[in-house]
Protein backbone atom coordinates (compact mmCIF):
# COMPACT_ATOMS: atom_id res chain seq x y z
CA UNK A 1 0.00 0.00 0.00
CA UNK A 2 1.14 3.52 -0.86
CA UNK A 3 -1.03 5.75 1.28
CA UNK A 4 -1.29 9.50 0.78
CA UNK A 5 -3.54 11.18 3.34
CA UNK A 6 -5.18 13.90 1.28
CA UNK A 7 -7.02 16.92 2.67
CA UNK A 8 -9.53 18.59 0.36
CA UNK A 9 -9.61 22.11 1.81
CA UNK A 10 -12.79 23.70 0.53
CA UNK A 11 -12.91 27.45 1.05
CA UNK A 12 -15.94 29.61 1.64
CA UNK A 13 -16.37 32.91 -0.19
CA UNK A 14 -13.61 35.49 -0.57
CA UNK A 15 -15.03 38.99 -0.88
CA UNK A 16 -13.60 41.67 -3.11
CA UNK A 17 -12.50 43.65 -0.02
CA UNK A 18 -10.64 40.73 1.62
CA UNK A 19 -6.85 41.10 1.72
CA UNK A 20 -4.40 38.41 0.64
CA UNK A 21 -3.13 38.31 4.23
CA UNK A 22 -6.61 37.59 5.61
CA UNK A 23 -7.15 34.82 3.06
CA UNK A 24 -3.77 33.24 3.83
CA UNK A 25 -4.69 33.15 7.54
CA UNK A 26 -7.78 31.15 6.62
CA UNK A 27 -5.68 28.80 4.48
CA UNK A 28 -3.25 28.29 7.36
CA UNK A 29 -6.14 27.47 9.70
CA UNK A 30 -7.36 24.86 7.24
CA UNK A 31 -3.83 23.46 6.98
CA UNK A 32 -3.55 23.24 10.76
CA UNK A 33 -6.83 21.30 10.88
CA UNK A 34 -5.69 19.04 8.06
CA UNK A 35 -2.40 18.35 9.82
CA UNK A 36 -4.24 17.46 13.03
CA UNK A 37 -6.08 14.83 10.97
CA UNK A 38 -2.85 13.40 9.57
CA UNK A 39 -2.80 14.99 6.11
CA UNK A 40 0.29 14.57 3.91
CA UNK A 41 -1.13 16.79 1.16
CA UNK A 42 -3.62 19.65 1.26
CA UNK A 43 -5.51 20.74 -1.85
CA UNK A 44 -7.06 24.23 -2.06
CA UNK A 45 -9.34 25.69 -4.76
CA UNK A 46 -8.77 27.58 -7.98
CA UNK A 47 -8.00 31.30 -7.40
CA UNK A 48 -7.59 30.53 -3.71
CA UNK A 49 -6.09 33.93 -2.86
CA UNK A 50 -8.78 36.20 -4.33
CA UNK A 51 -12.42 36.55 -5.16
CA UNK A 52 -13.45 35.20 -8.57
CA UNK A 53 -12.71 38.48 -10.33
CA UNK A 54 -13.56 37.35 -13.93
CA UNK A 55 -17.21 37.99 -13.05
CA UNK A 56 -16.57 41.73 -13.54
CA UNK A 57 -15.96 43.60 -16.79
CA UNK A 58 -13.48 46.46 -17.17
CA UNK A 59 -12.46 48.14 -20.41
CA UNK A 60 -8.77 48.32 -19.50
CA UNK A 61 -7.75 44.80 -18.58
CA UNK A 62 -4.61 46.11 -16.89
CA UNK A 63 -6.84 47.45 -14.11
CA UNK A 64 -7.26 43.85 -13.01
CA UNK A 65 -3.54 43.19 -12.66
CA UNK A 66 -4.09 43.88 -8.97
CA UNK A 67 -5.59 40.39 -8.71
CA UNK A 68 -2.48 38.72 -10.16
CA UNK A 69 0.63 37.40 -8.37
CA UNK A 70 3.97 38.36 -9.90
CA UNK A 71 5.95 35.78 -7.96
CA UNK A 72 5.27 32.73 -5.82
CA UNK A 73 5.83 32.68 -2.94
CA UNK A 74 5.50 36.38 -2.27
CA UNK A 75 5.25 38.44 0.90
CA UNK A 76 1.56 37.64 1.43
CA UNK A 77 1.84 33.89 0.80
CA UNK A 78 5.21 33.17 2.42
CA UNK A 79 3.60 32.37 5.81
CA UNK A 80 1.58 29.62 4.09
CA UNK A 81 4.72 28.08 2.64
CA UNK A 82 6.47 28.33 5.99
CA UNK A 83 3.60 26.61 7.80
CA UNK A 84 3.54 23.87 5.16
CA UNK A 85 7.26 23.24 5.69
CA UNK A 86 6.77 23.28 9.46
CA UNK A 87 4.02 20.68 9.23
CA UNK A 88 5.74 18.65 6.53
CA UNK A 89 2.60 18.97 4.39
CA UNK A 90 2.65 19.16 0.61
CA UNK A 91 0.14 21.56 -0.92
CA UNK A 92 -1.63 22.52 -4.11
CA UNK A 93 -3.45 25.79 -4.73
CA UNK A 94 -4.55 28.02 -7.56
CA UNK A 95 -3.93 31.72 -8.21
CA UNK A 96 -3.83 34.31 -10.98
CA UNK A 97 -0.28 34.55 -12.37
CA UNK A 98 1.31 37.53 -14.13
CA UNK A 99 4.62 36.48 -15.66
CA UNK A 100 7.67 38.77 -15.86
CA UNK A 101 7.09 39.14 -19.61
CA UNK A 102 3.47 40.20 -19.16
CA UNK A 103 1.43 37.01 -19.69
CA UNK A 104 -1.67 36.28 -17.62
CA UNK A 105 -2.55 32.73 -16.60
CA UNK A 106 -4.95 30.90 -14.30
CA UNK A 107 -2.32 28.83 -12.51
CA UNK A 108 -1.89 26.11 -9.91
CA UNK A 109 1.23 24.92 -8.14
CA UNK A 110 2.23 21.77 -6.28
CA UNK A 111 4.83 21.70 -3.51
CA UNK A 112 6.62 18.89 -1.77
CA UNK A 113 6.60 18.46 2.01
CA UNK A 114 9.39 21.00 2.44
CA UNK A 115 7.34 23.75 0.79
CA UNK A 116 9.42 23.66 -2.42
CA UNK A 117 7.42 24.12 -5.63
CA UNK A 118 7.80 20.94 -7.69
CA UNK A 119 5.08 21.46 -10.30
CA UNK A 120 3.16 24.21 -12.07
CA UNK A 121 0.05 24.00 -14.26
CA UNK A 122 -1.75 26.70 -16.26
CA UNK A 123 -5.43 26.27 -17.08
CA UNK A 124 -5.97 25.08 -20.63
CA UNK A 125 -9.75 25.04 -21.11
CA UNK A 126 -10.87 28.62 -20.47
CA UNK A 127 -14.67 29.01 -20.37
CA UNK A 128 -16.74 32.12 -20.88
CA UNK A 129 -16.23 35.05 -23.22
CA UNK A 130 -14.11 38.15 -23.95
CA UNK A 131 -16.56 41.04 -24.26
CA UNK A 132 -19.51 42.10 -22.10
CA UNK A 133 -22.54 39.92 -22.92
CA UNK A 134 -25.94 41.47 -22.24
CA UNK A 135 -27.70 38.12 -22.72
CA UNK A 136 -26.10 36.57 -19.65
CA UNK A 137 -27.43 36.76 -16.09
CA UNK A 138 -23.83 37.35 -14.98
CA UNK A 139 -20.49 37.69 -16.74
CA UNK A 140 -17.83 34.98 -17.01
CA UNK A 141 -14.81 36.71 -18.52
CA UNK A 142 -11.95 34.25 -18.12
CA UNK A 143 -11.18 34.56 -21.83
CA UNK A 144 -10.72 38.32 -21.29
CA UNK A 145 -8.30 38.15 -18.37
CA UNK A 146 -6.39 34.91 -18.98
CA UNK A 147 -4.49 33.25 -21.81
CA UNK A 148 -4.85 29.51 -22.43
CA UNK A 149 -2.24 27.57 -20.50
CA UNK A 150 1.04 26.82 -22.27
CA UNK A 151 2.45 24.03 -20.11
CA UNK A 152 0.23 21.13 -21.15
CA UNK A 153 -0.99 18.38 -18.83
CA UNK A 154 2.19 17.25 -17.10
CA UNK A 155 2.55 14.87 -14.16
CA UNK A 156 5.14 14.76 -11.41
CA UNK A 157 6.71 12.02 -9.31
CA UNK A 158 6.19 13.12 -5.72
CA UNK A 159 4.74 11.77 -2.46
CA UNK A 160 5.61 8.27 -3.63
CA UNK A 161 3.35 8.45 -6.66
CA UNK A 162 2.52 10.19 -9.93
CA UNK A 163 0.43 13.34 -9.50
CA UNK A 164 -1.12 15.74 -12.01
CA UNK A 165 -3.08 18.99 -11.86
CA UNK A 166 -6.00 20.60 -13.64
CA UNK A 167 -8.23 23.62 -12.97
CA UNK A 168 -12.03 24.01 -12.94
CA UNK A 169 -13.40 23.73 -16.50
CA UNK A 170 -10.60 21.29 -17.36
CA UNK A 171 -12.45 18.71 -15.26
CA UNK A 172 -15.27 18.59 -17.81
CA UNK A 173 -13.01 17.54 -20.71
CA UNK A 174 -12.02 13.86 -21.04
CA UNK A 175 -8.79 14.83 -22.80
CA UNK A 176 -7.57 16.39 -19.55
CA UNK A 177 -7.55 13.10 -17.70
CA UNK A 178 -6.52 10.93 -20.64
CA UNK A 179 -3.35 12.88 -21.40
CA UNK A 180 -2.33 12.47 -17.76
CA UNK A 181 -3.56 8.87 -17.77
CA UNK A 182 -1.18 8.15 -20.64
CA UNK A 183 1.60 9.25 -18.29
CA UNK A 184 0.47 6.83 -15.58
CA UNK A 185 -1.18 9.43 -13.34
CA UNK A 186 -2.35 8.10 -9.97
CA UNK A 187 -3.90 11.25 -8.51
CA UNK A 188 -5.31 14.36 -10.21
CA UNK A 189 -5.71 17.56 -8.17
CA UNK A 190 -8.39 20.01 -9.33
CA UNK A 191 -9.47 23.34 -7.86
CA UNK A 192 -12.62 25.07 -9.06
CA UNK A 193 -14.82 28.19 -8.67
CA UNK A 194 -18.15 27.39 -10.32
CA UNK A 195 -21.23 29.64 -10.25
CA UNK A 196 -24.37 28.10 -8.74
CA UNK A 197 -26.37 29.56 -11.63
CA UNK A 198 -25.78 28.88 -15.31
CA UNK A 199 -25.46 32.33 -16.89
CA UNK A 200 -27.12 31.13 -20.09
CA UNK A 201 -29.62 28.61 -18.64
CA UNK A 202 -30.86 29.86 -15.28
CA UNK A 203 -33.49 27.12 -14.97
CA UNK A 204 -30.77 24.47 -14.78
CA UNK A 205 -30.57 24.67 -10.97
CA UNK A 206 -27.75 23.98 -8.53
CA UNK A 207 -28.57 20.27 -8.16
CA UNK A 208 -28.07 19.67 -11.88
CA UNK A 209 -24.82 21.64 -11.73
CA UNK A 210 -23.60 19.53 -8.82
CA UNK A 211 -24.61 16.41 -10.77
CA UNK A 212 -22.45 17.49 -13.71
CA UNK A 213 -19.58 18.23 -11.32
CA UNK A 214 -19.72 14.72 -9.88
CA UNK A 215 -20.27 13.12 -13.29
CA UNK A 216 -17.19 14.78 -14.81
CA UNK A 217 -14.88 13.93 -11.93
CA UNK A 218 -16.13 10.37 -11.44
CA UNK A 219 -15.87 9.59 -15.16
CA UNK A 220 -12.33 10.97 -15.35
CA UNK A 221 -11.27 8.93 -12.32
CA UNK A 222 -12.83 5.68 -13.52
CA UNK A 223 -11.75 5.90 -17.17
CA UNK A 224 -8.13 6.52 -16.17
CA UNK A 225 -7.99 4.46 -12.97
CA UNK A 226 -6.84 7.40 -10.88
CA UNK A 227 -7.76 9.21 -7.70
CA UNK A 228 -9.24 12.66 -8.28
CA UNK A 229 -9.42 15.37 -5.61
CA UNK A 230 -11.70 18.24 -6.69
CA UNK A 231 -11.93 21.24 -4.35
CA UNK A 232 -14.29 24.21 -4.51
CA UNK A 233 -14.35 27.81 -3.48
CA UNK A 234 -17.99 28.16 -2.50
CA UNK A 235 -20.59 30.47 -1.00
CA UNK A 236 -21.73 33.96 -1.92
CA UNK A 237 -18.96 36.30 -3.12
CA UNK A 238 -20.16 39.90 -3.35
CA UNK A 239 -23.66 38.70 -4.18
CA UNK A 240 -22.58 35.95 -6.60
CA UNK A 241 -23.12 32.34 -5.39
CA UNK A 242 -20.63 29.55 -6.06
CA UNK A 243 -21.48 25.91 -5.35
CA UNK A 244 -19.40 23.66 -3.11
CA UNK A 245 -19.53 19.91 -3.52
CA UNK A 246 -15.81 19.31 -3.05
CA UNK A 247 -15.13 15.62 -3.39
CA UNK A 248 -12.53 12.88 -3.37
CA UNK A 249 -13.11 10.10 -5.90
CA UNK A 250 -11.37 6.73 -5.96
CA UNK A 251 -9.98 4.94 -9.06
CA UNK A 252 -13.27 3.04 -9.46
CA UNK A 253 -15.11 6.34 -9.85
CA UNK A 254 -16.74 6.15 -6.42
CA UNK A 255 -17.05 9.18 -4.15
CA UNK A 256 -15.29 8.49 -0.85
CA UNK A 257 -15.69 11.99 0.68
CA UNK A 258 -17.86 14.99 -0.18
CA UNK A 259 -18.30 18.43 1.39
CA UNK A 260 -21.54 19.19 3.20
CA UNK A 261 -21.30 23.00 3.37
CA UNK A 262 -20.50 26.03 1.23
CA UNK A 263 -17.92 27.29 3.71
CA UNK A 264 -14.38 26.49 4.87
CA UNK A 265 -14.39 22.71 5.31
CA UNK A 266 -11.70 20.02 5.42
CA UNK A 267 -12.18 16.49 4.07
CA UNK A 268 -9.38 14.00 4.78
CA UNK A 269 -9.11 10.57 3.18
CA UNK A 270 -6.37 7.95 3.08
CA UNK A 271 -5.79 7.37 -0.63
CA UNK A 272 -3.95 4.15 -1.53
CA UNK A 273 -2.15 4.83 -4.80
CA UNK A 274 -1.82 1.09 -5.35
CA UNK A 275 -5.61 1.01 -5.76
CA UNK A 276 -5.00 2.41 -9.27
CA UNK A 277 -3.21 -0.76 -10.38
CA UNK A 278 -6.25 -2.95 -11.04
CA UNK A 279 -7.92 -0.58 -13.49
CA UNK A 280 -4.63 0.23 -15.20
CA UNK A 281 -3.89 -3.46 -15.81
CA UNK A 282 -7.38 -4.63 -16.83
CA UNK A 283 -10.12 -2.69 -18.64
CA UNK A 284 -7.99 0.49 -18.92
CA UNK A 285 -4.72 -1.20 -19.83
CA UNK A 286 -4.01 1.36 -22.53
CA UNK A 287 -1.12 -0.53 -24.12
CA UNK A 288 -3.34 -3.55 -24.82
CA UNK A 289 -6.66 -1.94 -25.64
CA UNK A 290 -6.31 1.56 -27.13
CA UNK A 291 -6.79 1.83 -30.90
CA UNK A 292 -5.05 5.08 -31.79
CA UNK A 293 -5.43 4.50 -35.53
CA UNK A 294 -9.07 5.53 -35.10
CA UNK A 295 -8.57 8.59 -32.87
CA UNK A 296 -7.12 11.05 -35.39
CA UNK A 297 -10.03 13.51 -35.23
CA UNK A 298 -9.29 14.21 -31.58
CA UNK A 299 -6.15 16.17 -32.40
CA UNK A 300 -6.78 17.13 -36.04
CA UNK A 301 -9.85 19.35 -35.53
CA UNK A 302 -11.62 21.40 -32.87
CA UNK A 303 -15.28 21.95 -33.83
CA UNK A 304 -17.62 19.15 -34.85
CA UNK A 305 -17.92 18.49 -38.58
CA UNK A 306 -21.08 16.47 -39.39
CA UNK A 307 -21.11 14.18 -42.44
CA UNK A 308 -22.44 15.70 -45.66
CA UNK A 309 -26.17 15.57 -46.23
CA UNK A 310 -27.32 13.08 -48.86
Amino acid sequence: MRIVNVAAAQMGPIQKADSREAVVKRMIALMDEAKSKGADLIVYPELALTTFFPRWYVEDRAEFDVWFEREMPNAATRPLFERAAQHGTAMNFGYAELTPDGHHFNTAILTDKSGKIVGKYRKVHLPGHVEYDTRRSHQHLEKRYFEPGDLGFKVWRTLGGIIGMAICNDRRWPETYRVMGLQGVEMVLIGYNTPSVNAEKSEEGVEKRLFHNRLSVQAGAYQNATWVVAVAKAGVEDGHPLFGGSLIVDPNGEIVAEAKTDDDEVLVHACDLDATTFGKTTIFDFARHRRIEHYGLITSQTGAVPPPET
